[in-house]
């Protein structure tokens, strides 16, 4: 983080920062504070990209952090008076001094906050300057800088050149616009790195249906096989075993030479010739339908792609597309359509009318049924027990339902019922009644 800022902030703390109400570590280098009149920074100690911020909502913890450095935090820290808030040795280094009183002594207490590259940490220093904990403990194998628990904390060696100073011409604003690029970046690289992944998966489903044979050839290669196997059935008393060709004449009168492979048997090479037909022949019929297939699970990963694309924030893009967690089972047998997880919710997606049909005669009665409006869409399941679900599931159902139902984007009408009022036609059919309508925006 640049010396200017850090200077702009320091002088901004030591105007409207009184008392530490509260403070916490949120992630594993982020640390809250809020100071008086509810005034709350946070300060990002990574070592690649350190930062203070504002931030409109709340940035919730991503987990408990339970070690001696967060307890020490805490009790330090929570509730205490501000004697002074300084930039330490003119370097990049945040001092901020405080004081609590307790029923029977008064303890002082510094956090220094070090933006200074391979330095960076939060360390917290008794009034002697001796370590009382660190977010970072650095032993004398790692750097001649030691950071351990008990001794005095030595300075950091400062640097010559002389830093830019630049102004700024409102700070807190400046401090919510920093989150905000940092924000845009984190979204921009979460985008990124799940484009990529779906991207495999749509190349490699894409090669698969490359390489998928063709009906005609499958047709072909069956009649040949069968054509075979009955020449060689209709001269069986003339082959002997282990024989290499049989010189017959075929349905034109023409003569034909036929490889038997030097096989031991002629009989089980015509039954092995038949089988073999048959299978290409079952090939042939099904070969349609695996296209099919495949062809609208490729086109759900790139709507899918589409929608990351188009996400306004982390957590959609997350939404769209979660991460595995690590101790995740896989199953054996494939899904059947596409689910989602939402406040608790499960929603269920069907992405053909194979799936569509699939979740209409698996679905329970007080489950809810979403489909666009008056037009061809997706069907899409919400799991429920209970009579009603919350508003915020029904624009999230809605919103996936036209997502991957629509080309372009705008408002659409989404009709919703419970499955106990949707009766199958045929196939993925329906006719349904009573139902609701919800409006989303795509």
């Amino acid at each position: 983080m640049k010396y200017f800022l850090l200077k702009e902030i320091t002088e901004y703390l030591s105007h409207n920062a009184q008392n530490i109400k509260f403070i916490k570590r949120i992630d594993n280098n982020i640390i809250i504070i809020e100071f008086n009149n509810k005034n709350t920074l946070y300060f990002d100690l990574s070592k690649s990209n350190s930062s203070i911020f504002k931030c409109k909502k709340n940035i919730s913890s991503k987990k408990d952090f339970n070690a001696p450095f967060d307890i020490a935090l805490q009790k330090r820290f929570n509730n205490s008076n501000i004697e002074n808030v300084e930039l330490y040795n003119d370097d990049k280094i945040i001092n901020i001094r405080v004081n609590s009183s307790s029923s029977y002594k008064k303890q002082t207490t510094i956090l220094q906050l070090e933006f200074t590259g391979k330095h960076t940490n939060i360390i917290i220093l008794d009034e002697n300057r001796v370590i009382l904990e660190a977010l970072r403990h650095i032993d004398e194998f790692s750097s001649s800088r030691v950071v351990k628990v008990g001794i005095k904390l030595d300075e950091v060696p400062k640097q010559t050149f002389i830093p830019k100073m630049e102004e700024v011409d409102n700070i807190e604003e400046y401090l919510y616009e920093i989150y905000e690029e940092k924000e845009k970046q984190n979204l921009e690289n979460v985008k990124k790195q799940k484009i990529s992944q779906i991207d495999k998966k749509a190349k490699k489903l894409k090669k698969t249906i490359d390489s998928l044979p063709k009906k005609e050839e499958l047709e072909i290669e069956s009649n040949a096989l069968y054509e075979k196997a009955n020449f060689i059935l209709s001269n069986i008393h003339n082959i002997k075993p282990y024989q290499k060709t049989l010189k017959t004449f075929n349905y034109e009168g023409l003569e034909l030479e036929i490889d038997l492979e030097e096989k031991p048997s002629a009989s089980k090479y015509s039954n092995e010739l038949f089988k073999k037909a048959k299978r290409a022949k079952q090939k042939a019929l099904n070969i349609s339908l695996e296209k099919d297939n495949l062809d609208e699970k490729l086109e759900f990963l790139l709507r899918l792609i589409n929608n990351i694309k188009n996400a306004s924030s982390i957590e959609e893009c997350e939404f769209l597309s979660p991460k595995k967690e690590k101790n995740q089972i896989k199953t054996k047998k494939a899904q059947t359509y596409e689910s989602f997880y939402f406040e608790g919710y499960k929603i269920m997606l069907g992405t053909s009318e194979r799936e569509n049909i699939y979740l209409l005669e698996n679905s329970k009665a007080s489950d809810f049924w979403f489909h666009l409006k008056d037009r061809p869409s997706c069907h899409v399941i919400v799991q429920n027990t209970k009579k009603t679900i919350p508003d915020s599931v029904i624009n999230q159902a809605g919103v996936l339902c036209a997502k991957f139902s629509v080309e372009s984007g705008g408002a659409y009408e989404v009709d919703f019922t419970q499955r106990r009022n949707v009766k199958i036609q045929s196939g993925a059919n329906v006719l349904y009644n009573p139902y609701s309508t919800t409006v989303v925006k795509i």
